[in-house]
């Protein structure tokens, strides 16, 4: 991932009117034979992932594509040597490219971060044969992750969800002892379902010293988390009856309950 890249296309984004067109002019090659122009690879070397075409806006051929969790739209210019990177609006001020972006991206993220949190260090809340899959950052200390685990009672009871723990530990200094201490456990669900229940009681007992394996699946979560854009805990991912995954922080509401974890 090039950072510097990122930074200057979301700081145009910021300065612009939403009115205008937010454009980034990024010199390019000449257009080879290739499927992909030349200035459109040139930012996958950036590490930008590009999915598809969009449809055309004004004369411009367009590509969508995204880098972490941010979608854009590529405009190739008739030289064929440049490439914009923004938002197109039109003569009534409707921005034309937001819900094409957003049809042509959601499922390439979705799939992207889905297999990031599958390949994470996760502890299962639930029986491996519940047919739904929630994931949800942890800190062994979240009042707010607390809640979410009492919550969630009746769908993980009754075998209709599974969820699993992406542990975490920045809350408190004890977060990380605790979090590697479920982590090592001979049965570390027993162990997450021990801290959830005596949470009151200040829940399991850290783990001292971290053992190497834990400390790096914990930084290694901690690093995910941060990429994937979340920045408190529970942080839960879930996905709709189109496949598509969507995030929320801190323990639902009960409204919402049933759209993250399934009919009850």
């Amino acid at each position: 991932m090039n950072d510097h890249f990122k930074e200057t296309v979301l700081a145009f984004f910021k300065s612009l009117s939403t009115v205008l067109a937010a454009v980034l002019i990024l010199s390019g090659l000449q257009v080879s034979a290739q499927e992909l122009p030349e200035p459109i690879k040139a930012l996958q070397k950036h590490g930008l992932k590009v999915v598809g075409e969009l449809p055309a806006v004004g004369g411009l051929k367009a590509y969508a594509g995204y880098m972490d969790q941010q979608p854009y739209a590529l405009y190739l210019m008739p030289d064929g040597k440049h490439v914009m990177v923004g938002s197109v609006f039109d003569a009534k001020g409707d921005n034309v490219t937001r819900e094409p972006l957003k049809v042509a991206t959601a499922q390439p993220m979705s799939k992207r971060t889905l297999a990031q949190l599958e390949a994470s260090k996760w502890v299962r809340d639930g029986s491996a044969a519940a047919p739904r899959v929630v994931y949800a950052f942890t800190d062994p200390n979240c009042p707010y992750c607390h809640k979410f685990w009492e919550q969630s009672r009746p769908w993980v009871k009754a075998g209709k969800v599974q969820i699993r723990n992406i542990l975490v530990g920045i809350l408190r200094d004890t977060s990380p002892g605790k979090a590697a201490a479920i982590l090592a456990a001979s049965d570390p669900a027993q162990a997450l379902t021990e801290n959830e229940q005596n949470f009151a009681a200040g829940g399991i007992r850290p783990l001292k010293p971290i053992p190497s394996e834990p400390r790096a699946a914990l930084l290694a979560n901690e690093a995910l988390m941060r990429e994937l854009g979340m920045q408190g805990t529970p942080a839960i991912f879930y996905e709709d009856a189109h496949d598509i995954l969507h995030s929320a922080t801190g323990a639902p509401p009960d409204a919402d309950l049933e759209t993250i974890l399934g009919p009850r």
